[in-house]
């Protein structure tokens, strides 16, 4: 499964003091810690009002991660946190490439061989109708861009 970063606006009104934000997420390393998450370092008293994103890192499908991430920080902030975008780590692992998949709706067979210079080619088999929907050029441009290695897509 894939890793998520979360982010969430904990405090969309502006009502938290600096003291606040601060005591607010040294509860969300807490709170995260206990549900297997984790918390990226930032000090979100700093932030304008508007942009006082924590970054949390889980693991999870998409609707999965956002609540999860918002029920962690309404608990550590006592407000009600508004949802921000979500975007993800990459490994290069194939979970990676069936979570790259599965965000442009699609399923397919993964396999890896050692390429000539001896770095991984990632083989991805998709279904021809797919490819015809969502275009051969996005999906290889989304899954190097994920990778960071050679990708070869065949139709089946």
């Amino acid at each position: 499964m894939r890793t998520a970063v979360v982010r969430i606006d904990v405090d969309p009104t502006g009502e938290l003091t600096p003291e606040q934000l601060t005591a607010g997420m040294a509860t969300l390393y807490d709170l995260a810690g206990q549900a297997g998450a984790g918390v990226v370092d930032a000090s979100v008293a700093a932030m304008p009002v508007g942009r006082r994103q924590a970054r949390l890192l889980i693991t999870g499908t998409d609707t999965d991660v956002m609540d999860i991430g918002i029920r962690l920080c309404a608990s550590a902030f006592g407000t009600v946190p508004a949802a921000g975008v979500i975007t993800y780590l990459s490994r290069g692992t194939d979970d990676d490439v069936h979570g790259v998949l599965a965000g442009l709706g699609l399923t397919g067979e993964v396999n890896r061989a050692p390429g000539s210079d001896g770095l991984d080619v990632v083989h991805v088999t998709l279904d021809e109708p797919d490819v015809a929907r969502v275009g051969e050029s996005r999906i290889h441009t989304a899954l190097e861009a994920s990778l960071n290695c050679e990708v070869r897509i065949h139709s089946r």
